[in-house]
């Protein structure tokens, strides 16, 4: 079994990294809101732009292990 089947660890785990990266980063993306509403918006924007990029990896991984 070469590395690069459906079944192999190294795809299980790729999806699974992928899968804990966009779970962190609905959590990141939900959760910016109270820092806009408390006033820190620096901190909020920071939170989504690290969301964001958290989402784009976590999808590149999940699509990659399929």
């Amino acid at each position: 079994m070469t590395s690069s089947e459906p079944g192999s660890p190294r795809v299980r785990r790729e999806r699974l990294i992928g899968l804990l990266a966009l779970g962190i980063a609905v959590v990141l993306l939900v959760s910016s809101v109270t820092w806009f509403g408390s006033d820190r918006a620096g901190v909020g924007v920071a939170q989504v732009a690290l969301g964001l990029v958290l989402v784009v990896v976590g999808g590149l991984l999940v699509r990659r292990a399929r």
